[in-house]
């Protein structure tokens, strides 16, 4: 852990939601609209994907009523917003407590952010589903209300300048390599998180968790 970041420079911490902070599987989501789809399961998973269409909606260039009728055509769904948004917001499962203490102690010694890649329907049922998340951050930064997504680099350096810290003072912490990269790439500190150790680990090395 200690060859990944400078804990010298490290003003701040930056999370990542899901797969951080929470779990979530799209599979649920693919279940719940199985019987509203006239394609079988297995050409069901391959017609879905985080395609343009999926970012620009995490952008909030899309909304959700626009979003879900990309679903029904790509999907073949016979299914109203209503039933769509169901499937959408049924991928949410557990709370990651192990992450989420240990990131409510460690805000006694630094600030502590999230970045999501996030669309507004998503951001309203997560918030819903896990109280205790945004009370944890000094600030949540979405990427449907900013309008720009992770791995972009203008997505961090927007979060930097909102911050008002230089990219090498922030520690980053995402599940997805190509997120990791592209944080470091902009100049952040990352850590690729698999499991809640990663976070603790590291929390631990900056003298934030016991």
């Amino acid at each position: 852990m200690s060859a990944a970041f400078d804990r010298s420079r490290v003003r701040a911490l930056l999370f990542d939601l899901g797969g951080v902070v929470f779990e979530f599987d799209f599979a649920h989501a693919l279940a719940h609209w199985g019987p509203m789809s006239a394609l079988p399961a297995a050409q069901l998973r391959l017609a879905f994907s985080h395609d343009e269409d999926y970012q620009r909606h995490e952008r909030g260039e899309l909304s959700s009523s626009q979003y879900f009728d990309t679903l029904r055509r790509k999907l073949h769904l016979t299914a109203t917003d209503e039933q769509i948004e169901a499937g959408w917001n049924a991928i949410f499962r557990d709370e990651i407590g192990p992450t989420l203490d240990a990131i409510e102690a460690a805000r006694r010694f630094l600030p502590c952010y999230a970045f999501s890649n996030t669309n507004r329907s998503h951001h309203a049922a997560w918030r819903a589903a896990y109280p205790r998340i945004e009370p944890a951050f000094d600030q949540v930064f979405a990427s449907s209300d900013i309008g720009l997504r992770k791995p972009e680099r203008a997505a961090f350096e927007h979060v930097c300048r909102e911050i008002g810290l230089p990219p090498q003072a922030l520690l980053f912490f995402d599940d997805l390599e190509e997120n990791v990269a592209g944080a470091r790439a902009c100049g952040l500190q990352a850590v690729q998180v698999r499991s809640p150790e990663d976070v603790r680990g590291a929390l631990r090395e900056l003298g934030c968790l016991a």
